[in-house]
């Protein structure tokens, strides 16, 4: 395993890392193909012995139960001082003004809760899930910054938004003297590029570390075009996804598997290699469901595309209108 600072910060991630949205309880929230508590306990075992020290969930994921799982297995195999753990905070948890968004209620009521799913007293990583366009990016910048005041909270990140969203937040904090985001946690991968006209550079200009979610096209680029999965069947957000510029994606699937035939690896070792060679990119997010997704993940930090290879890769892609946000 890799690691490496995140952005200018002094924060260091594994250049893999664990999303946990597949942990949690299939029964509550909308991932009805999530993994128990058991079911989860061998992926986190291994992403730990691989030397992932960095693992991502959300408070919405499965209502709260993925950080549950992610705090006990933690907890389990590894000490809370040797591992990175990134949550974020947005999504409608509950009714009334505090079971969402991002006011300073909401925030407040909803750090806490997750401290407590999680099993420790404070988050590494603490991210907004989406921007509340209904509450002054003020409020919500000093609510985040008094969390970090209060050692709840170690570093501030940010998810997919505009690039000019993004600046107005950390302008507001850099006016109130408050702490700025270190990481962007956007939608990035060979079938969705829009984030190099401008997010890209800007986190690079900024310093921002780039945290890219969904980096195998909610898996996409891991297999054949008309291959489905039981996911894809039920993923109600994935289904709304990946609608625009049909055939191009296809040549890119496609420019996949066949550097993958040639190299002799994986349909996701070259996805996840392409992303890593992205100047910008710190570390992809990538989520397990099988044991050959770790590993595939793991090996991609081996592979190296040659200039004729990410050519090949990157030449069919149409322009599109960005997703995800």
């Amino acid at each position: 395993m890799e690691y490496i600072r995140l952005g200018n910060s002094g924060l260091q991630v594994s250049r893999i890392v664990l999303g946990c949205m597949a942990f949690g309880d299939p029964g509550r929230g909308t991932h009805p193909w999530s993994f128990g508590l058991d079911a989860s306990r061998p992926f986190v075992k291994a992403a730990v012995e691989a030397g992932i020290t960095t693992f991502d969930t959300a408070n919405v994921y499965s209502l709260g139960t993925s950080e549950e799982i992610v705090g006990a297995l933690l907890g389990e195999f590894t000490r809370r001082d040797e591992v990175v753990i990134a949550t974020k905070v947005h999504g409608r948890m509950g009714p009334g003004p505090k079971g969402g968004g991002l006011s300073r209620a909401a925030i407040m009521t909803q750090v806490d809760a997750s401290l407590r799913r999680l099993g420790t007293d404070y988050i590494d990583l603490y991210q907004i899930h989406r921007l509340d366009r209904d509450v002054p990016v003020e409020e919500t910048m000093e609510a985040l910054h008094d969390l970090v005041r209060a050692g709840k909270v170690r570093y501030l990140g940010a998810s997919s938004m505009w690039t000019w969203e993004f600046a107005q937040a950390q302008h507001a904090a850099d006016l109130g003297g408050w702490t700025r985001f270190v990481s962007m946690q956007d939608h990035y991968s060979l079938l969705m590029r829009e984030e190099e006209r401008e997010m890209l550079p800007y986190c690079e200009d900024q310093g921002v570390g780039v945290l890219p979610w969904s980096p195998l096209a909610r898996g996409r680029l891991a297999r054949e075009w008309d291959a489905t999965t039981a996911r894809t069947e039920t993923d109600a957000f994935g289904g709304r996804l990946y609608r625009q510029a049909v055939e191009s994606d296809r040549a890119i699937v496609e420019a996949v598997g066949a550097i993958a035939a040639e190299r002799g690896v994986t349909r996701a070792q070259v996805a996840l290699a392409w992303i890593l060679q992205q100047s910008a990119v710190t570390a992809p997010i990538v989520g397990v469901t099988r044991e050959a997704h770790l590993t595939d993940a793991v090996a991609s930090l081996d592979l190296t595309l040659s200039d004729d290879e990410l050519r090949r890769l990157t030449e069919p892609y149409t322009p599109r209108l960005p997703e995800g946000f």
